[in-house]
């Protein structure tokens, strides 16, 4: 799943036909930075309700990024599509040279779930701290 910045021109986003205003993904998703890292901090439920406004709103936050973390320790539940759209995101900046690290704690919801898809290890991240000293090492 490749998503181009060019259809992040709209405001808004649609939920099963309706608009979803833009600072209403605030619930899901907020940005930050950590020295030279992008921070995509997720937080509560992801799931096919919401991955694809997540995702459009990650991908157009992230296109100039040079380094990327994605911070999963307040997720609360991860399902499938939850999983394809990290999965795509680690993908799509590993092929542009991009690092990345997910950063989903020692324990929790998206931690298990990561585990139980046999998501890749190398990506993976205890801490905030910890995955912004692996990229810059």
């Amino acid at each position: 799943m490749t998503v181009h910045a060019q259809e992040f021109a709209v405001t808004k986003f649609t939920r099963g036909g309706r608009l979803v205003p833009m600072d209403r993904l605030e619930r899901w998703v907020t940005f930050s930075t950590l020295g030279d890292a992008e921070v995509v901090s997720l937080t509560g439920e992801i799931d096919l309700a919401n991955a694809p406004e997540i995702g459009r709103a990650i991908v157009e936050r992230i296109e100039s990024a040079a380094k990327v973390l994605i911070d999963l320790t307040t997720v609360s539940f991860l399902d499938s599509a939850g999983v394809r759209l990290l999965d795509a995101l680690i993908g799509d900046l590993d092929k542009h040279g991009k690092p990345a690290r997910l950063v989903v704690g020692e324990t929790g919801a998206a931690r298990m779930t990561l585990q139980l898809c046999a998501f890749r290890e190398d990506v993976l991240a205890t801490d905030l701290d910890r995955a912004a000293a692996e990229l810059k090492g």
